[in-house]
Parts: structure tokens; C-alpha cells; sequence
């Protein structure tokens, strides 16, 4: 019997050789592309947020945001009671490619679900106060004051004045800080990263 010789593509029958040079160069490669501190941190905040919506452009004298049409208990007809207003395409030039072409929502700002809103920056900044500074600070007097109410319960079953020893961040509780003056650049500068 003969034997069969292999013919195969020299191509396919490249020596080790060659494969462990080619295995080196590419994780030398790879191993030269080190992220720098920055590049962590910025990748570390992306984190953070929804990168499926694009930013808004600010209009002036306005807060914008998206709104989503999938909550009912945060509905949109709640947000416009409240003075939200649909962004018309017309409110923002170049931002054809994400109008709405039917529904409701036709010719506003929109993708998928969501709306793009804009909000007058007086009743933004009444609602931020409110929901963010003069709330808060209701509650934590009411945690103060149950803190006193029950120094003075313990101290009349002991008969001896009783003083709770607050831990860290307890003492602060009742003494709300001034709210800033606009929370509308306390956001941005928040989104601004300080690189």
C-alpha cells in the first residue's frame, strides 16, 4: 500500500514559531494600553448615568429633562399640571433626528418612551427647594424633636436628667443649612466633572 501524502495550504501549516511571535507582539500590545487615573474616573461616572438618551442642549431660562410615558404614578398629564412643557422640535434646531413622527407626542423631542420636557427655571427652583431643602429639614426637626421626647421620658422613669450621647451626623440632625441660592447650577456644576 502507498502512503497517502497530506497536502495541505502551507498557509494553514504555520510553524509555533510564528504563532508564539505573533502571541507576543499582540499582548505587548495589550498590555501597553494602561488607562490613566483620569480615564478610570470619568469611566467610573459614565457609570452612573443612562447613556441610551442623548444630553439636552440648556434653554435658556428653562430646567429641561426627559420624562417617561411608561410611569403612572408619575404621569406626564402630572408633570404638565405641574408646568412641564413638551420640547418642540422648533425649541431646539438640529434635533430633527429625534423628533416624534405619531402619537401623542408627535413633532416633540422624544426617543422611545421618553419625552424631552422643559420646566420654567422659577417654579424649578420652588420645586427643588421644597422637595430638597425645605422637606429634609421638617423631617429632621421632627427626628430632633422625638430625640428630646425621649431624653425626657428617660429622665422622668430615672429621675435624673438623662442626656443621649449622639453618634457622628446625629448632632448635626435639626440644624438644616441655608438652601443655595440655585439648584439649577448646583446640578450643572455637580455634571461637570472637575478634571
Amino acid at each position: 500500500m502507498a502512503k497517502r501524502k497530506n497536502k495541505r495550504d502551507p498557509k494553514l501549516n504555520a510553524s509555533s514559531e510564528s504563532r508564539k511571535t505573533r502571541e507576543s507582539e499582540d499582548r505587548r500590545i495589550t498590555e501597553d494600553r494602561v488607562m490613566t487615573d483620569n480615564e478610570r474616573l470619568d469611566e467610573f461616572r459614565q457609570s452612573f448615568f443612562q447613556s441610551a438618551l442623548p444630553d439636552l442642549p440648556p434653554i435658556e431660562g428653562y430646567h429641561v429633562c426627559w420624562l417617561t410615558t411608561e410611569n403612572p404614578r408619575d404621569s406626564i398629564p402630572g408633570r404638565i399640571r405641574l408646568g412641564y412643557e413638551p420640547i418642540k422640535v422648533d425649541d431646539m434646531p438640529g434635533w430633527e433626528f429625534a423628533s416624534m413622527k405619531t402619537g401623542e407626542y408627535a413633532g416633540c423631542i422624544g426617543v422611545n418612551e421618553m419625552v424631552a420636557f422643559k420646566l420654567p427655571l422659577k417654579l424649578y427652583e420652588a420645586y427643588m427647594k421644597e422637595a430638597h431643602h425645605t422637606q429634609p429639614g421638617l423631617e429632621e426637626g421632627k427626628l430632633s424633636e422625638a430625640t428630646k421626647n425621649a431624653e425626657a421620658a428617660a429622665s422622668q422613669v430615672a429621675r435624673a436628667p438623662i442626656s443621649f450621647e449622639l453618634e457622628e451626623g446625629q448632632a448635626e440632625i435639626g440644624h438644616v443649612p441655608d438652601a443655595p441660592e440655585s439648584f439649577e447650577d448646583t446640578l450643572t456644576n455637580r455634571a461637570r466633572p472637575n478634571v
